[in-house]
């Protein structure tokens, strides 16, 4: 008798603790969508998209225009990854993406920075450049979430 009711504490005990483990994980991830949500979000940069924009520098002593990988887009912002045209082949925090299908002017390949995500505001792009290729947009996604966050 006694061991049964060690086992039952046990029992709820481990749900307790993954009810709770799965409702601080939904607190702190937003919720994604596979689509926009309305007709507000369309001609804002999208999921997978190459845009130029103003990004600042990661030491916040300027700015500058550049392309950038869109990952997600909020209500108010989006959230990119910066690309740079020197070259970081010896970087892990970088991989080569083919440049000639969104920049015609390109002489050779360009390079994601795959460490931390900008978050910019809309009026920080300027003109939508390309779509990213399939192999470059399913190693993001592995690391990095994606979509549309309301």
């Amino acid at each position: 008798m006694r061991t049964t009711a060690v086992a039952w504490l046990a029992a709820l005990i481990v749900a307790a603790a993954l009810a709770w483990w799965l409702w601080r994980r939904r607190r702190v991830r937003p919720r994604l969508r596979a689509a926009p949500p309305d007709e507000s979000w369309r001609g804002r940069p999208q999921p997978g998209e190459i845009w130029w924009a103003d990004v600042p520098f990661s030491d916040g002593t300027g700015h500058k225009v550049r392309p950038c990988l869109v990952l997600r887009t909020h209500q108010r912002q989006v959230e990119v990854l910066k690309i740079t045209s020197q070259d970081r082949s010896a970087r892990r925090d970088h991989i080569e993406i083919p440049t000639g299908a969104w920049d015609r002017r390109a002489t050779h390949n360009s390079y994601l920075d795959l460490s931390d995500p900008f978050r910019l505001r809309d009026s920080a792009f300027s003109r939508k450049a390309g779509t990213v290729d399939d192999r470059t947009w399913s190693t993001v996604r592995r690391l990095h979430a994606t979509g549309w966050v309301a």
